[in-house]
Formats: structure tokens, C-alpha cells, sequence
């Protein structure tokens, strides 16, 4: 007897022991349901059902979009979607810093401030020098034969730099008497033409026109950009033909000769060519004789 009791004490009989579960009537104490428990059968059902609870979390998260709602976690869509994002950021800031770049070129055209570059383009740093001394030049066949090609054709080339003639492939922006030159020194960047009012003022060649609006300093003005990085300004015209955008020929009339902006004394072109971004003397590449 003593036995008995002493088993029925064990800790592994106490998940055993049988418990009931009953859901009364309050009013009449009928039963309604009742359940044979046990703390084993408990501890079970409690372990799979949050086993069970997690496998379908995980499979809700894995095959869903609930996945995307989680902290730190990207499908592939938004990873593709930012690789895109990233991509128009790049090119938008490419086309912005061009904008800035023309914008800054267009006001230093405007105001006249012009800052020479203090860089050496001919200097190299001495541990890039090469010591030509020790270089085989002795050209081979095959290239003997392309210099003696490219001469040939060089000979017919109307373009050619030692043949060509820029003052007679440029036109004169306006007729008149030039007053005054161009000279850096006194930061005068451009050559003034004195001409009656509203005679007609021309493109020196083709191009496009990239500004065209009035300034308070320089009275109506219109820039043309032309190939080779070469870019007209006529400033102080009375009137503009042109505007932003448009494309022109060589000598085709884009303004009138006028006396606007604070700077004008009187009716004249104040003419700039620039090329690479500094300012060059018009008198180099066209003839107002």
C-alpha cells in the first residue's frame, strides 16, 4: 500500500493525472460540454499549436507581401525599383550639373567677368616625363603607308587648317566702324561696332541661338553656339529677331543694332567671340574690312 502511494507521488504520474474540463448551464447547472485533460495532454497541444502557429507565420511572410512590411527586408521589385530610382538620380544629376555649368558660362558671358586659367596646359609633372631617347621611332610599313594616304587626302581637304581661311568662312556680324578693340588688359573682352539704328545684326555662321532676353547692364542680348565649342554674343541690340532655341544660318539677321542697357553710350554692336570658354580677339577669324 505504502508502494502505491509512493508512485503515485512521482513527478512524471503528476502530468498524468486526468482532469475534467466542464462548461455548465449558470441558470440550471445542465452540462453542456465537458473535456478530459490532462497536464501532458496540455503541454502537447499547447507545443504544436505554437509550432503550428509559427510554421504558418512563416509561410505567410515567405509567399506573401506581407514580407515587405518588415523592417530592413527588400523583394526584388523594390531592389529593381531602387537600382532604377538610383539610375535617374545619376543622370539627373548629370543633366543638373550641366545646367549649372551653362548657367555659370552664360553669366560670365553676360557680365564680362573673365578669369583667365592659371594651369599650365604644357606642364607635366616630371615623374610622367618620358625620355624619348630611348623609344624606337623608326615608323614601320603599315604605318609609312597611312601617312602617305592621309597626305593624299589632305591635299583635296577644303578644311584643311593650313588652308583654311576663317575670315572668309565667318560673316560680319554687323557694318559699321569698330570704336573700340579687344583688350584683356582693361578686362574689354570684345570689339564695339559703331552702326546706324536698326541696322540689321547677323550671325557670323550657323548655329543655335542658347540666349536671347534682356539684361539690365547689356540691353537686349542673343548668344549662338556654332560647332567646334564656338559661341557669338551680340549685346546692345535694339530688338531681338531670335529666340532661345531656334536655329540660324550664316548671316541670317538675328537682331537689330540699338543704344539698351546702362552700358551703351549710343547705338553700336558689342560683339564677343568666345571659344572653349575664353573670350578671343574677333579680329583672328573675321574680316570687317
Amino acid at each position: 500500500m505504502a508502494k502505491k502511494e509512493a508512485n503515485s507521488n512521482r513527478p512524471d504520474n503528476k502530468w498524468r493525472y486526468k482532469y475534467r474540463l466542464v462548461v455548465l448551464n449558470e441558470e440550471t447547472f445542465e452540462e453542456k460540454v465537458s473535456f478530459k485533460l490532462s497536464r501532458q495532454n496540455i503541454f502537447v497541444v499547447g507545443t504544436l499549436s505554437v509550432v503550428g502557429l509559427i510554421a504558418l507565420t512563416t509561410l505567410l511572410i515567405s509567399f506573401t507581401s506581407l514580407r515587405e512590411y518588415i523592417p530592413g527586408y527588400a523583394s526584388t521589385n523594390l531592389r529593381r525599383q531602387a537600382a532604377n530610382l538610383a539610375e535617374v538620380t545619376d543622370s539627373l544629376s548629370k543633366v543638373i550639373d550641366y545646367n549649372e555649368r551653362y548657367i555659370a558660362r552664360v553669366r560670365m558671358v553676360l557680365s564680362g567677368e573673365y578669369a583667365p586659367s592659371q594651369i599650365d596646359k604644357d606642364s607635366i609633372d616630371p615623374p610622367f616625363l618620358l625620355d624619348t631617347t630611348t623609344i624606337e621611332l623608326t615608323p614601320i610599313r603599315e604605318d609609312s603607308l597611312l601617312r602617305a594616304r592621309v597626305a593624299l587626302e589632305d591635299r583635296f581637304n577644303l578644311f584643311q587648317s593650313g588652308n583654311l581661311d576663317l575670315s572668309a568662312a565667318l560673316f560680319p556680324p554687323v557694318s559699321g566702324i569698330i570704336s573700340q578693340g579687344f583688350d584683356p588688359e582693361i578686362k574689354h573682352y570684345a570689339l564695339d561696332i559703331t552702326a546706324s539704328k536698326d541696322a540689321p545684326v547677323k550671325s557670323i555662321a550657323a548655329g543655335t541661338v542658347v540666349f536671347s532676353e534682356w539684361t539690365s547692364d547689356t540691353g537686349y542680348v542673343i548668344m549662338v553656339k556654332h560647332r567646334g565649342g564656338m559661341l557669338s554674343v551680340y549685346k546692345h541690340n535694339g530688338s531681338l529677331l531670335k529666340k532661345q532655341g531656334d536655329p540660324v544660318l550664316a548671316g541670317e539677321v538675328l537682331a537689330a543694332v540699338g543704344n539698351t542697357g546702362e552700358f551703351s553710350t549710343g547705338p553700336h554692336l558689342h560683339f564677343e567671340l568666345w571659344e572653349e570658354d575664353r573670350p578671343v580677339n574677333p579680329l583672328n577669324y573675321i574680316d570687317f574690312n
